[in-house]
């Protein structure tokens, strides 16, 4: 018996040992470049959730800057003293402004209190651009007082910094100054008081912008926000959503023409997220638009990526409308249809056209060279092809170089899917776009997913995907190591993907409603998160053209007898970018065996860089943002093969060269 038991321990010793040394030769033939890769492979996905526009990548501080919300004209704002709301202000989709009158008293003020987006954020000695279009009703001159402040300050006063500005005449026009607080603060407030000889003057358009925004711009971009994009190496961007694009009613879906033209004038809209969830609720969450179509356009041109519109196809949001009389009739389509021609205008067109001209004057002369359009976000079943097919056709005859997207629904297989990939290849879209939130498992099951489809047919979009793990619905590093996990697939079949963008991109802290998502942010701070280190590895390393790899004749694809690996293979020239996730608890041994070369050449290892996501629930947070980084490793090796291992829980990046 003892014997036995001796026995058996020896022989599962022997077993942990072989399968700890067990070593997976990953072979890739050098001898003819595989599949190109698309500019557009990797990209980024812009919905307004979770306070990701106003609040969050557009830099304006001011919340209701023009007195528009419809509830309450004041919804923002703190009013004191003689406040009047007026309907017949300077510009006619914004025509509310604000009266500010003698309170009647020489010990009482009037004026006008806002806290922002959660507070104002605001950097000790930094510079902030105050704009207000205001007059003086009843003519003369008077004069505001404009306050940076720190209401909850003990000191002697609240005043992080003043400035006084001088209104005169009974004309609109728009006044400026340069506010310096001397105090770092994330929940500051804007005060403005009637001041001087108390004359009523009217304001309207009142507006709190950093100097210094991305690239400079007026009417700009948080420039931590933007950096995070551009260091992601865009191919492609998406906008302006998501569920947004369809509304919650149609009178509430984004319309591109009212997001463009003087941002003074641009009409206020109820965002599709606004009463979505009555437990995380924001019935003050409105856009703006001032961040609109022109400056989505000028910042995929300034981050290098090519623009991807999404217009509504006349279905509102599907999830939230039953009723077919919540949608567009197909014989009504039209004005649709033509708002899809006219801002392939606007981008395209020549300053001597409608919206070229509108283009021009906004600033931009030159075409953006628009290549793509989608139509349609979310929508199924036949309500949504027989709308999307007018679109297509009238797109085809208008402008048959530009390249359609069309919806495969909402989910990543079944009913809904099953039947609009069909519909997609009869009415002739060059893209297909497919949306998949999923837990593990899910993401475990498809390394595999592009392999067999077919290369012949419209393109796919992996326009939305994310790991949600069940019951740990957030931002942690197994989940990330899972999405890179999948795009190993992605790369590998970039014949069949062309486009591929997670989502949501932006949270801020104290505003999200949908989480995970891959930026996160408060008034002040920003971290990125694991995903979105993944994200940037495979943008970082993209390479040109697929390299075939394989384990013993087959993809690696996490399937049986694997080891948990996941892999693909770029070239880019004379370098390999080699992509290896391990998803299993143990070390991998690895060889990189070459094949095709010349006589005498041979692979040299470069350098390795590295994600360790061991600490499974390990996240970036505000206070931690690079808890969980990419570090680079020591990869050395010269030959026809060169040895790598391959930690637990980990994603890797190889690069080698061709000597």
């Amino acid at each position: 018996m003892y014997r036995r038991v001796f026995t058996s321990l020896a022989v599962f010793a022997l077993s942990v040992v072989a399968a700890f040394s067990q070593s997976f030769r990953l072979d890739m033939d050098l001898r003819k470049p595989g599949v190109p890769i698309q500019n557009t492979q990797y990209g980024i996905f812009f919905e307004d959730i979770n306070f990701a526009a106003d609040g969050g990548l557009y830099a304006e501080l001011v919340k209701n800057r023009s007195f528009e919300y419809p509830d309450d004209a004041l919804q923002g704002w703190k009013a004191f003293g003689k406040v009047t709301v007026l309907p017949d202000g300077p510009f006619d989709r914004n025509p509310h402004y604000v009266r500010l009158s003698d309170p009647g008293h020489p010990h009482k003020w009037t004026g006008l209190e806002n806290d922002g987006f959660f507070g104002i954020g605001v950097r000790g000695g930094e510079s902030y651009r105050f704009t207000v279009w205001a007059r003086v009703p009843d003519g003369g001159s008077s004069d505001i007082d404009v306050q940076l402040v720190n209401p909850a300050s003990p000191d002697e006063s609240h005043i992080l910094c003043r400035e006084s500005l001088t209104v005169s005449g009974t004309g609109w026009k728009q006044y400026e100054t340069i506010l310096k607080p001397e105090a770092t603060l994330d929940k500051a407030a804007l005060r403005i008081f009637l001041s001087g000889k108390r004359v009523t003057t009217d304001l309207e358009h009142v507006s709190l912008f950093p100097s210094d925004t991305w690239k400079g711009h007026r009417n700009g971009l948080r420039k931590d926000l933007a950096q995070a994009l551009a260091d992601l190496h865009p191919g492609i961007f998406r906008f302006p959503g998501g569920c947004i694009v369809e509304g919650t009613d149609l009178a509430t879906r984004y319309s591109w023409k009212n997001s463009v033209g003087p941002v003074e004038n641009r009409p206020l809209n109820e965002n599709r997220w606004n009463y979505t969830f009555t437990y995380r609720f924001y019935p003050d969450y409105f856009q703006s638009y001032g961040l609109g179509f022109y400056e989505f356009f000028i910042l995929s041109e300034e981050i290098g990526s090519e623009p991807l519109p999404i217009l509504s196809c006349g279905l509102a949001c599907q999830f939230q409308n039953d009723d077919v009389s919540a949608h567009v009739p197909v014989d009504e389509l039209q004005p649709y249809i033509q708002d899809a021609l006219d801002l392939i205008e606007f981008a395209n067109g020549p300053v001597t056209s409608e919206w070229g001209r509108l283009r021009a004057e906004m600033g931009h002369p030159e075409p953006f060279n628009l290549k793509y359009i989608g139509i349609g976000n979310e929508q199924w079943d036949a309500l949504y092809t027989e709308r999307l097919e007018p679109f297509v056709k009238a797109i085809r005859a208008a402008y048959p170089g530009i390249r359609i997207v069309g919806s495969s629904g909402p989910g990543s297989e079944g009913e809904q899917f099953d039947y609009l990939w069909p519909e997609m290849r009869r009415i002739g879209v060059d893209l297909v776009d497919e949306h998949f939130y999923r837990p593990y498992d899910w993401f475990l099951s498809q390394g595999a997913r592009y392999d067999d489809y077919d290369r012949k047919g419209p393109k796919v979009f992996a326009g939305e995907y994310a790991c949600h793990a069940r019951g740990m619905k957030w931002n942690h590093a197994y989940a990330s190591l899972l999405e890179a996990a999948f795009m190993t697939g992605i790369e590998r079949n970039a014949d069949v993907v062309h486009m591929a963008t997670y989502a949501p991109l932006f949270a801020h802290v104290e505003g999200w409603q949908w989480r995970p998502d891959l930026i996160w942010y408060d008034n002040l701070r920003s971290f990125r998160t694991v995903s979105w280190h993944v994200q940037e590895l495979f943008g970082r390393f993209k390479g040109r053209n697929v390299l075939p790899l394989k384990m013993d004749g087959v993809n690696v694809t996490g399937a049986e007898g694997q080891g948990g690996l996941f892999a693909s293979a770029v070239t880019d020239g004379d370098r390999i970018y080699v992509k290896v996730a391990n998803t299993s608890d143990d070390t991998r041994n690895i060889t990189f065996n070459f094949t095709g070369l010349k006589k005498k050449e041979v692979v040299r290892a470069v350098e390795g860089i590295r994600l360790d996501c061991s600490d499974r629930l390990a996240e970036n947070t505000l206070d931690e943002p690079c808890k969980v980084v990419p570090e680079g490793f020591l990869f050395e090796g010269e030959g026809r093969q060169v040895d790598a291992s391959v930690p637990p829980l980990s994603f890797s990046v190889f690069v080698l060269t061709v000597k």
